[in-house]
């Protein structure tokens, strides 16, 4: 947040005190210290910072029939070009240290907003008139039309030179309303006169005693002991910043550590920085894992554990560890404290700081000069000057030879269009002892940071192989293997390899290599094409497949007692929901975030839950059922005609799977998995749409690794049995990007059949899509391989991941199109939207605090634009026709006697849909 000093000039800024003021404002005083707190006197005692200031009557209607009580008044900020333009007060004369002073405002919007906006109350402390600290004391997300109440607190630990509060927030381009303002002080501060701050609020460290000058005073140890030191190890350890450092010792669990509680001191729906200096020692460990966790219980004793952040810490030096964290709902506990390191091993913090985290500016949209896309940026790529530009990685041999493909590969095709032919040369590689060795060449002058790139090649080996091999097209960025695409190659013949990449930071070098199969095998490669992606064009030709795949021609024939005369009367159609399903994945925290919540139901129809259903989540301990989570999440889709995708009965990753489960005999654990079925499909039969059966088995087997090949076929034919009008899913990752050959496309298909020649009712194909730098092509391509199989394909877990929200925005777009335009895809889920609550970092929606992103914007007026609206005239047939998306739709007729208004609903299908309407 920018807060630049203020200056006066050129503004009056009214500094006395007027005699309606408050006379006593001292710590136990419970009168308002604001000063023309309603606004009865105008803008006497504010001043509008950089922008301007206007009171309006409530019954003005003003702006946009913004209506408050009757009688009162509110003041408007407009023309604010910057989030930090607001309304201001200097009230230092009426306050005193030591003091807590609540904070209480009636605020709204108005302007050009999607959803929310946010407003904030700050209080400025500066001194010689430099700022020396901004503190957000409260802050609530705002919707158009809508007053809301902004509360929160602060107190003084020492008197500034001058403090100043004020309201702030929304973007810029959008109005403040300000309904009034209380600032008081109903209670002494329990100041204990330790802190070296000013202000105890939102942007300070709200940890006591941060760098134990205090000794070990608000800290304590989580099952183990904590020592206070100066130095450690014959004073080979010091503190790297201050007098003292603190030891967990003694630890037998790798969760025992440091920890303080930090009950009251956090506020829900802030989201909080974090940042920790710590070391291990002892035990023989030189290297661990030191994690950051919140433990939190809530007023009705559940307990959530709440990962921070995680470091690897080493013995040698003091490592930084930073994250961040937010509270959905109100804690009656919250503890912040380190574990990770094994039984035995010492965790040593040197310094924490937990405080309101910095809004940080969106990154602005990269700029791409002569993107030149299409272009190969391979050098001698059609090998016509032999193995010029060419190199071998390692002790390999390269030679030119002819009889490669000239056509070129159908993902590249699809992406470039009309081509020449390729010239039938490929590099064969030779006396190859490592599979990391093949043909190479030096990119990094051809690349364009933010630029999304296609990989294609046809590849083929020699003989000798034992079986099939990985052939792999890769990036060395400053020495890091950046996945170009992979393929598994076998027999003897060509195949295509197709992949992408992006690089999003100025890199050193950049070298693209071949490798992949076992030291001995020859490799050839033919037709090496890096290229620029035009998403655009791409675009252009999903916008008309979506309007062949999702559009329906809708004739509207209107009726009535005075149906001769409606020749020419105007009728407009307005689409108010698509059926599509457009998902994501909520957790039970969220629910207890009304912000999360109102965004979620209005602009998703289906839900999945993140780890609420899941076997680990339902019975951690044996025997100890948890289906409270569940059922809450449940009711709460139900309240809101959302469906829901049960997710999932099981998960053949070992990783995922619980001590207890691992520890069963092999019988024991058959009765477990019957008990599972019995027990999750019983309690919920009719409630899931769809069932994820067991989770990832391209990639995990530890079911079928211990009770034989037929029990995955045995877990769909249970589920079927317990619930038959639930469809049941396969489920995976790593399906549609190219970059992973256990989980091809015709590595699916493959388990799918095997599957279904074993009885198993497989009813839909999940595809995750957690993918990096989508392309289109590459992504159709698997998705028409699976679509021969007449199955349902849904995208579960949808995320993409880049630090810049246009590009994010980008990548979403791309998914979004690719998925809506394919006849075979039924539904797309997103794993999440809100930051913090998210598997991957990066690829939030919807910042922490309840702003809206431009991938947010975009996923938005993507949804926008995949509504049908049309207006027009009947004609002499009595007729009005047009094309529109299924889903909900509003019609109004106006006639010369009367308005009729009316609701139909368009449901999939190829012929006109005719829809009687009665006037």
């Amino acid at each position: 947040m920018e807060n630049p000093s203020t200056s006066n000039a050129g503004n009056s800024f009214d500094s006395e005190r007027s005699n309606d003021e408050v006379k006593n404002s001292g710590p136990n005083s419970t009168t308002n210290i604001i000063v023309n707190h309603d606004f009865t006197g105008g803008l006497h005692s504010w001043y509008a910072n950089c922008c301007e200031g206007v009171v309006v009557p409530a019954e003005s209607g003003y702006p946009e029939g913004k209506s408050a009580e009757s009688g009162s008044f509110y003041a408007v900020i407009r023309n604010r070009k910057e989030c930090w333009q607001g309304l201001e007060q200097d009230i230092t004369s009426r306050v005193s240290p030591g003091s807590t002073y609540t904070v209480s405002a009636r605020v709204g919007v108005s302007g050009p907003i999607q959803d929310f906006a946010t407003v904030q109350a700050t209080l400025k402390l500066e001194d010689h008139g430099l700022v020396l600290m901004t503190v957000t004391m409260c802050r609530t997300s705002v919707s158009k039309g809508r007053w809301e109440q902004l509360e929160g607190t602060f107190s003084l630990s020492t008197m500034p030179e001058r403090a100043v509060f004020y309201l702030e927030g929304p973007s810029s381009g959008i109005d403040l309303l300000i309904g009034s303002v209380n600032v008081c002080c109903p209670c002494s501060s329990l100041y204990d006169g330790k802190s070296n701050g000013y202000v105890f609020a939102g942007d300070e460290n709200i940890i006591l005693n941060p760098r134990f000058e205090d000794g070990l005073n608000n800290w304590s140890g989580r099952g183990c002991k904590i020592l206070l030191h100066d130095s450690l190890g014959d004073g080979k350890i010091t503190p790297l910043s201050g007098k003292f450092f603190i030891a967990a010792t003694e630890r037998t669990q790798n969760w025992n550590g440091i920890q303080q509680e930090i009950t009251g001191r956090v506020q829900r729906k802030l989201a909080y920085e974090v940042t920790a200096v710590v070391r291990i020692f002892g035990n023989s460990v030189t290297s661990a894992d030191v994690r950051a966790t919140l433990w939190v219980q809530t007023p009705d004793s559940r307990e959530q554990y709440i990962g921070i952040s995680s470091s690897q810490a080493t013995d040698k030096d003091w490592v930084q560890l930073q994250g961040k964290f937010l509270l959905n709902g109100s804690p009656s506990r919250v503890v912040v404290y380190f574990e990770g390191p094994p039984a035995g091993t010492d965790i040593l913090l040197n310094s924490l700081v937990v405080k309101h985290a910095e809004k940080i500016p969106p990154s602005p949209p990269p700029v791409i000069e002569s993107a030149d896309f299409g272009v190969n940026i391979i050098a001698n790529s059609n090998l016509s000057d032999g193995t010029n530009g060419w190199f071998p990685l390692g002790s390999c041999s390269l030679s030119v030879r002819a009889g490669s493909p000239h056509i070129l590969p159908p993902m590249a095709r699809d992406s470039l269009g009309a081509h020449g032919p390729l010239s039938g040369r490929y590099i064969y590689v030779t006396n190859r002892t490592q599979t990391w060795m093949g043909p190479a060449q030096m990119i990094t002058d051809k690349l364009k940071l933010y630029m999304t790139y296609q990989v294609s090649a046809w590849v083929r080996i020699g003989s000798g192989a034992s079986g099939a091999q990985n052939v792999n097209v890769a990036l060395g960025v400053d020495n890091q293997w950046v996945n170009g695409g992979q393929v598994e190659v076998n027999g003897d013949r060509w195949h295509e390899i197709g992949g992408s990449f992006r690089i999003e930071k100025q890199p050193a070098k950049v070298m693209v290599y071949i490798q992949g199969p076992a030291p001995g095998i020859d490799m050839m490669v033919g037709g090496l094409q890096i290229f620029a992606v035009d998403r655009q064009a791409r675009f252009r030709h999903l916008m008309k497949q979506t309007d062949k795949i999702r559009k329906r021609d809708i004739i509207l024939k209107f009726s009535g007692s005075d149906s001769s005369s409606l020749l020419g009367t105007f009728v407009q159609v307005r689409q108010i929901q698509n059926t599509f399903p457009f998902g994501s994945c909520m957790s039970r925290s969220n629910i207890d975030n009304e912000d999360f919540v109102e965004f979620f139901t209005k602009h998703f129809n289906w839900a999945v839950f993140g780890n609420e259903l899941k076997w680990y989540w339902t019975e951690a301990q044996q025997g100890n059922l948890n289906y409270r989570d569940s059922d809450e999440l449940l009711n709460l889709c139900k309240s809101n005609n959302i469906e829901t995708r049960g997710h999932c009965i099981f998960w053949e990753v070992e990783g995922t799977v619980q001590q207890w489960l691992r520890s069963l005999s092999k019988n024991d654990l058959a009765t477990a998995v019957q008990n599972r079925l019995s027990s999750l499909l019983t309690r919920y039969k009719g409630k899931f749409k769809h069932y994820d059966v067991n989770n990832e088995m391209l990639h995990g087997s530890f079911y079928q690794d211990r009770l034989g090949k037929d029990i995955r076929a045995n877990m769909f034919k249970t589920a079927n049995q317990l619930d038959p009008t639930v469809i049941l899913f396969v489920n995976d990752y790593h399906v549609e990007d190219g970059c992973d050959t256990r989980s091809s496309p015709e590595k699916y298909i493959e388990q799918i059949i095997d599957l279904q020649e074993q009885g198993a009712p497989v009813g839909g194909i999940g595809i995750q899509g957690h993918i990096d730098s989508p392309v289109g092509p590459i992504v159709c391509s698997a998705l028409d391989q699976l679509g021969i199989l007449g199955l349902p394909i849904w995208f579960t877990e949808l995320d993409v991941s880049s630090i810049n929200e246009h590009v994010r925005a980008d990548d979403l777009e791309v998914m979004l199109r690719e998925a809506f335009a394919h006849p075979a895809v039924d539904g797309v889920m997103l794993w999440g939207f809100w930051e913090l609550f998210m598997s991957r970092d990066n690829s939030h929606l919807v910042n922490a605090e309840g702003e809206i992103n431009e991938a947010g914007k975009r996923y938005l007026a993507i949804k926008q634009e995949w509504l049908s609206h049309a207006h027009g005239h009947i004609d002499e047939q009595g007729q009005f026709g047009f094309r529109g998306f299924q889903g909900t739709y509003e019609v109004q007729v106006v006639t010369h006697s009367k308005k009729v208004q009316k609701t139909f609903v368009v449901d999939n299908g190829e012929l006109p849909l005719v829809v009687s309407i009665d006037l």
